[in-house]
């Protein structure tokens, strides 16, 4: 790590620019002047979730943030996508950070997410967010500027949803006779991974749905607890949900990831959304094996889901549609266009979807279609921006996204081909 010497040179100060606020003015740079040793104390990295990189600070007075990637397995894609950190420095102290480290290759080609990095969020506490617009700069450069609130603040890139989120939502409803917590398997680390089911069995429909494959999209998780929790708010409504349909829910698929702050792969360099298209590796995969044999059982036991819907994060916030095969084309095609329909009359969901290309990807929507028959879709959330709701993302507005899902699964299944 850097001697206190190299803390010494200033990070660059800005006119204009607000530490919070969504609206800022043009930011104008002026020369770098010595600061004490104090205005920059350390960047943490060692507590839960938060992800891997290594820092320095330029003559030009920035601190220059440098992402570690994380890589495929047998293959050149590398992703840095995830960032959570915990500044220390003193109270006032007016900073300018660079993020490095963002030219990631996505199934072999080549590109960056600076173009996508367009806001962070930040907490003194780490469980109070406010968003912070970012700096872009040419030839992909983005800054980041702040006025320390206090001794430490907290960054990262969405609103976090750790291993311990998740425990305590479990503990919060393993007592409610509605829900059902099965154990499918372990992660290559040993972590138990859980099908979660809220209903009753015997409901003539079925929802599946998969969070965190990539470990930095906590979008997914947020929505999947609000959705668990409208479920189960037993209310008439709910109750008239739980008679229609019955959720099944694998809420966080890469648990390693997520707890050693990875940004894509699992820990052997698999990429749990893909490859669904052929055989599932159990040494380098055992987390796809586990949900297969469990989706395997379902089928035996004639309890097929009708609707499978995979989440993620990105920043467009699309849904992508699958290219299904012939025999079930009509019907797949139909049932995704009512599903996209009743997503704008229910929600905030104004991005739309990407249609079906020449060749399937091999993500777990593909898998679910064309192995298992399910009617299924990846669901990308916008990473920066609620174009419905004109606002930056929290844990707020997806819980509830995830709550009005309930209305949609509910009508879905009203008009859906089978």
């Amino acid at each position: 790590m850097l001697s206190k010497a190299l803390l010494i040179i200033v990070c660059a100060v800005f006119h204009g620019a607000s530490a919070y606020g969504a609206e800022t003015t043009e930011v104008k740079p002026v020369s770098p002047v010595v600061v004490s040793s104090g205005d920059l104390e350390f960047i943490d990295t060692n507590f839960e979730n938060a992800s891997p990189l290594w820092y320095e600070s330029g003559d030009d007075g920035i601190v220059h943030l440098h992402l570690l990637y994380d890589h495929e397995r047998a293959s050149p894609n590398r992703a840095a996508g995830h960032f959570h950190f915990l500044i220390h420095a003193k109270t006032g102290a007016k900073l300018t950070f660079e993020f490095e480290n963002m030219l990631n290759i996505y199934n072999g080609s080549k590109g960056s997410f600076a173009r996508e990095l367009t806001a962070v969020v930040v907490s003194e506490d780490g469980q109070h967010w406010k968003p912070l617009k970012l700096e872009a700069r040419p030839l992909t450069r983005v800054l980041m500027n702040i006025e320390m609130p206090g001794p430490k603040l907290y960054v990262a890139r969405v609103e976090p949803y750790r291993l311990s989120d998740l425990d305590r939502l479990l503990a919060s409803i393993r007592e409610n006779p509605l829900v059902g917590i099965t154990p499918i398997g372990k992660t290559v680390e040993g972590r138990q991974l859980e099908i979660v089911r809220v209903g009753n069995i015997a409901a003539p429909h079925r929802v599946f749905m998969r969070a965190r494959a990539h470990p930095w999209e906590s979008g997914g998780s947020w929505v999947v607890q609000g959705l668990i929790q409208r479920l189960l708010k037993d209310d008439e409504q709910s109750k008239q949900f739980l008679k229609r349909y019955c959720l099944y829910v694998l809420p966080m698929a890469n648990k390693d990831g997520v707890a050693h702050g990875r940004t894509r792969f699992n820990v052997q360099g698999k990429d749990l959304n893909r490859n669904w298209d052929q055989p599932v590796d159990p040494l380098l995969a055992p987390e796809n094996i586990a949900l297969e044999s469990w989706l395997k059982d379902m089928i035996k036991q004639g309890l097929r889901p009708q609707l499978g819907l995979e989440m993620h994060n990105d920043g467009s916030g699309r849904i992508h549609i699958s290219k299904p095969p012939a025999a079930s084309s009509d019907r797949y095609l139909a049932n995704t266009k009512a599903f996209e329909e009743l997503l704008r009359k229910h929600t905030w969901f104004t991005e739309g979807s990407k249609p079906p290309g020449e060749k399937n990807v091999g993500t777990l929507a593909d898998g679910l279609l064309e192995k298992y028959d399910i009617d299924a879709m990846v669901h990308e959330l916008n990473c920066n921006w609620i174009a419905g709701l004109n606002d930056y993302p929290s844990a707020e507005h997806w819980q509830t996204y995830g709550a009005k899902l309930a209305d949609v699964f509910y009508e879905y299944f009203e008009k859906a081909k089978q």
